[in-house]
């Protein structure tokens, strides 16, 4: 069995809602533009993904969050990685979407500007979502007596709420605040993320202030 083939297999529900948005994207009126076709299929699958991982944050008992990621395997980090390439990339196509609105007017223009807003959103969310399962995997899979981080409250068994908080902070403030990183592997993904989430943040500003010259302008 193949390296993908494995990946596909232990990561199925992703794998579904990924071939889901393959569909919607396809399926889209071949009036529209590529790059809209392929930005709508991708929030799809980003909005549907963000769902399931909104729900299993809120449900999950700690017990549960533990063992979720004792399962993983080493195939969860080229997810993780594949995740945030794409994601990256999908500022590309919202670029080309919003030169795309240039000559657009009144209505139609600002839904551009909406549709763009809402892929944006998405994509920073679900880097901040799947950076949260990923801390988890790493903390619960390091020793006991020397674990990945360290929280202030020296809980030893943190859930997802922690993680997520963990995650968001340095998505917002690309800083770790009160949590200590304490491992080698865990600095790797810090750093990833603190670059990827360096990248949106800018994008984001450059974004806004482009929707914001094009609403005045109209």
């Amino acid at each position: 069995m193949t390296k993908i083939s494995r990946l596909t297999r232990s990561h199925l529900r992703l794998t579904s809602i990924v071939l889901i948005g393959l569909i919607v994207g396809i399926a889209a009126p071949d009036s529209w533009q590529l790059v809209t076709r392929a930005l709508v299929g991708w929030n799809v699958a980003v909005w549907a993904n963000l769902l399931q991982m909104g729900w299993l944050i809120a449900t999950s008992s700690r017990a549960h969050v533990k063992a979720i990621a004792g399962r993983e395997d080493a195939g969860a980090v080229t997810v993780v990685g594949i995740l945030s390439i794409v994601a990256t990339l999908s500022l590309v196509a919202i670029i080309l979407e919003l030169t795309s609105a240039k000559g657009l007017s009144g209505a139609l223009k600002f839904s551009h500007y909406v549709f763009t807003g809402t892929t944006v959103l998405g994509s920073w969310l679900l880097l901040g979502a799947i950076y949260t399962f990923h801390y988890a995997r790493l903390y619960y899979q390091s020793p006991a007596d020397r674990r990945a981080l360290r929280f202030p409250d020296a809980e030893s068994n943190p859930d997802y709420w922690d993680f997520l908080y963990f995650s968001f902070t340095i998505a917002v403030a690309a800083q770790t605040s009160d949590v200590s990183v304490m491992s080698a592997g865990m600095r790797k993904a810090v750093l990833a993320q603190s670059v990827l989430s360096f990248l949106f943040n800018a994008a984001i500003i450059g974004l806004s202030i482009n929707i914001a010259a094009g609403l005045i302008g109209t």
